[in-house]
């Protein structure tokens, strides 16, 4: 099955986190990308896409929530 659309869907999301004004919006949509490049990297068995989406994602998520919570 082809899942490139999984990729392409990623790509577009990352690219609208640069209309972002709010670094913590960025970084939400940046985990969210990162959240589909991880989905993509899961379906085309790619462990190195996995591991590093999955850190993105994770620092991408804890970012944006501790910055909330210190404001």
């Amino acid at each position: 099955m082809h899942y490139d659309w999984i990729g392409w869907l990623a790509t577009a999301v990352f690219m609208t986190s640069y209309m972002s004004k709010s670094p913590a919006a960025l970084r939400r949509i940046q985990a969210c990308a990162s959240c589909l490049w991880l989905a993509y990297g899961v379906s085309i068995h790619s462990v190195p896409m996995i591991v590093a989406n999955a850190l993105v994602a994770a620092v991408a998520l804890y970012s944006s929530v501790a910055r909330r919570e210190a404001n």
